[in-house]
């Protein structure tokens, strides 16, 4: 992958990670989400970008950034399964006309802890995120020599 390709990556793989918030933030506002984020960390479409070897992600980075990464992203899912588990585990269990009629509300007590779980799950994301600002910096900043 060449300099601007890298970069783009970079910039996808955010996108990516923010459509994932937003699915947990529609599914909080009782909003049906049909395709959640996977909970295995190699399956979301950020770490299917990740842990790709044909991006050469962690040659490019260099280890110390793509370690930080690779932690905050795992921390991120450990976080997920959380949230996962109260709005999207029992979607797969639901028949067609329970998910016609609206067959499983969620109660207050879920909903709060919920709630508890996204705001820590926004700590990571806010980390995760800024770890890829520093990244694209240091991608910028890297000679074109550096690339594929």
């Amino acid at each position: 992958m060449d300099k601007t390709k890298t970069l783009e990556s970079l910039q996808n793989a955010r996108k990516a990670h923010l459509s994932q918030m937003a699915k947990i933030e529609a599914a909080m506002s009782d909003h049906d989400v049909d395709n959640p984020t996977a909970v295995a960390k190699t399956k979301c479409e950020f770490g299917q970008w990740l842990y790709a070897e044909e991006n050469h992600v962690k040659e490019i980075l260099g280890a110390q950034f793509y370690e930080n990464i690779e932690t905050l992203h795992g921390q991120w899912h450990a976080e997920y399964i959380r949230i996962f588990d109260i709005f999207f585990k029992d979607n797969k269990k639901k028949g067609f006309f329970s998910k016609i009629i609206g067959g499983h509300k969620h109660d207050e007590m879920e909903i709060d802890k919920a709630k508890l779980y996204y705001s820590e799950l926004q700590v990571t994301t806010n980390a995760l995120l800024k770890a890829l600002d520093s990244s694209e910096r240091r991608v910028s900043a890297l000679n074109e020599s550096k690339f594929h």
